[in-house]
């Protein structure tokens, strides 16, 4: 099932995943009208496209290795690393390791739950 807004109780086996791009799987795990955080499952070689969006975006990295561009910078980032990407800033991403990715969303994202 889709996560509800506001819901309070959020248990993972619950939560519907999607498909977010070639060998990329999205859980959207929790969020408000302020924050949203999602998880997403990388296969190795799988691709987050360069974008950008009206959202200031925290990632963790769960698992894993990824070569991350932010702002035209690249460096390679491994479990435990974290990136900071302030709104309307182009990211994306190369999965080098399979891997987890946290994000944290301020405000959450309208397009993920519509």
């Amino acid at each position: 099932m889709k996560t509800e807004k506001n819901s309070i109780w959020n248990f993972y086996e619950n939560i519907e995943k999607e498909q977010a791009g070639e060998g990329v799987v999205r859980r959207v795990l929790s969020y408000t009208d302020e924050v949203m955080v999602v998880q997403n499952h990388f296969q190795k070689g799988a691709v987050g496209a360069l974008h950008h969006h009206p959202h200031t975006q925290i990632t963790y990295v769960v698992s894993g290795q990824f070569e991350f561009e932010i702002g035209g910078e690249k460096k390679v980032v491994n479990p435990g690393d974290s990136m900071l990407k302030r709104d309307g800033v182009e990211h994306g991403c190369v999965c080098l390791e399979e891997g987890i990715l946290l994000d944290i969303f301020a405000p959450m994202r309208e397009d993920f739950v519509s």
